[in-house]
């Protein structure tokens, strides 16, 4: 299958879970008694986005028709998409996401870039290197000492997510296990919107799924995020417990790869935790 069906795929059954999502008293619709429908009923979308029914039940039937960006960003605001998923359904319909909104920052950029160099040059946080798989391809020592030495990994395993879902020692070092874990596979998904025929993509997702349950259900729902700065809280023993912030930082000359740097954002608080 093509790149471009599996996109039309992909699109058809992400806009049937949304639609799904939205009861028409929040579309603001009335509701009869005998309803039946779980969501809208795909006639109310169509008429709540100013499209013909019949062209819109053909979107959703994943047929060879091609939205304009004005009706993708229509069926965004009807049901109420996120920035990450607006960016997503224009991913699966022309290969790239719309113009985004920029996303404000706790800091200005040149504290925030001050911090990166001084964590990246004196190594004593957590600092990774991943590509678009979430193959774990580089790591310093603390990365090993909070996470995992993912050198005694086997090298088809070491990759963030498989460590997150098949790997006890995940659950107990990172405090928000769920949200952590979530956030990974929304980020995943996205990335899997331009890479739908890619057979390295195809088998991470499937065995994934065969390995873990979490991330079956996970899946399926279709959590879409994009990639923004995020807290993530480790609690190792012998370090303590201690919050990072996240910033993924694009490397130029190889757009395959990132590097997770990990900024500091409190203080221990305690050695020795379980």
């Amino acid at each position: 299958m093509s790149d471009r069906s599996e996109n039309r795929q992909e699109l058809a059954q992400f806009l049937r879970s949304r639609r799904a999502r939205i009861s028409p008293q929040e579309a603001g619709l009335p509701t009869g008694v005998h309803r039946r429908t779980k969501g809208l009923r795909r006639e109310e979308m169509a008429v709540l986005a100013g499209l013909s029914p019949t062209w819109y039940t053909y979107l959703e039937q994943a047929r060879d028709i091609h939205p304009s960006p004005q009706v993708l960003d229509s069926l965004a605001r009807v049901l109420g998409l996120s920035e990450d998923e607006r960016a997503y359904i224009h991913r699966l319909a022309f290969g790239q996401g719309p113009a985004e909104a920029p996303y404000g920052v706790d800091e200005s950029a040149e504290k925030l870039v001050s911090q990166v160099v001084e964590v990246a040059g004196h190594g004593p946080f957590p600092l990774y290197a991943g590509n678009r798989y979430g193959d774990v391809v580089a790591w310093n020592r603390a990365a090993a000492d909070w996470y995992t030495d993912f050198g005694a990994l086997p090298r088809p395993r070491r990759n963030i997510l498989w460590w997150m879902l098949t790997e006890p020692e995940a659950r107990k070092r990172l405090v928000n296990w769920a949200d952590d874990t979530l956030d990974v596979i929304a980020r995943l998904r996205l990335a899997y919107a331009t890479r739908t025929a890619d057979r390295r993509m195809q088998e991470l997702v499937g065995d994934l799924k065969s390995a873990s349950a979490d991330f079956r259900g996970w899946w399926h729902e279709q959590h879409v995020r994009g990639q923004h700065q995020r807290t993530r809280t480790l609690d190792v023993p012998g370090l303590g417990r201690r919050a990072f912030r996240l910033v993924v930082a694009s490397v130029v000359d190889s757009p395959a790869h990132s590097l997770v740097i990990h900024l500091p954002l409190t203080e221990e608080t305690g050695t020795g935790a379980s």
